[in-house]
């Protein structure tokens, strides 16, 4: 094993990083976002909506996302329409498209895992909110939403690891994040084992942090502060994303 060379790509790809946190962090915000309403029509709105949202979610989060990025990236470009259209700027960079896929990507996932925890909401506290005269904005914005995001942070998590492994799908579309690097300095060296090592390694840092990140904000929202100063953690409350072949509308 030459731990030169790895020393070399680990310099080397480490300039990809800056594309890859940018890619995930904007993805991901970009993707709750748009998921945050969704979930509330998923969960509580008219079957025919929820039905259409269902349907959204079906398709993105059961068809692979390099598959996703290949028709976009690759597949619009066909149509004249589209390239004639205000939105070929976009469309055409790598960038965007790789930025779109993985927003729409994300949102789909997101919106299922709120909307588990929309429903596991207790009743009764939504009863006591309307009878203490809130109207219906405010109660999601107080009381349902903030319980549903602390229910469904564990199954967020696993989202952001995700979605950090899954932005190395846009090497494959020319961007050099640091898989596309790792390609690019495989290609010039030719010993690929030593070279995705130091790729595995870094990729593996960034989800731990995130892991890391993910389970210090869901311990500090599931601890009381009582008036003595010190915390008491309460029994955390997991849920797991569900499988999609569960779904129902």
């Amino acid at each position: 094993m030459n731990l030169q060379l790895m020393l070399d790509a680990l310099v080397l790809l480490s300039s990809g990083v800056g594309l890859t946190l940018t890619l995930t962090v904007l993805s991901l915000m970009t993707g709750f976002l748009l998921s945050v309403p969704l979930a509330f029509v998923r969960a509580f709105a008219r079957p025919s909506l929820s039905m259409a949202v269902l349907g959204y979610t079906y398709v993105f989060r059961g068809t692979p996302m390099l598959v996703q990025l290949f028709l976009l990236y690759y597949g619009l470009s066909q149509f004249q329409a589209v390239r004639a259209s205000i939105f070929w700027v976009l469309l055409r960079d790598p960038f965007w498209c790789a930025l779109l896929t993985f927003s729409l990507n994300s949102a789909a996932h997101t919106t299922e895992i709120l909307c588990r925890g929309l429903q596991s909401v207790p009743k009764g506290l939504i009863e006591a909110a309307k009878a203490l005269g809130l109207k219906r904005l405010q109660i999601a914005r107080l009381v349902t939403f903030p319980i549903a995001f602390r229910i469904s942070l564990p199954a967020y998590g696993n989202e952001v690891v995700g979605m950090i492994k899954g932005s190395s799908l846009a090497s494959t579309v020319t961007l050099l994040e640091v898989t596309g690097m790792a390609r690019q300095m495989v290609s010039t060296t030719f010993p690929p084992f030593e070279i995705f090592i130091v790729a595995g390694a870094i990729y593996l840092s960034l989800t731990t942090v995130a892991v890391k990140a993910t389970q210090f904000l869901e311990w500090r929202l599931s601890t009381d502060g009582p008036p003595g100063g010190r915390r008491r953690l309460r029994p955390k409350q997991a849920l797991c994303e569900p499988d999609i072949t569960t779904l129902t509308p």
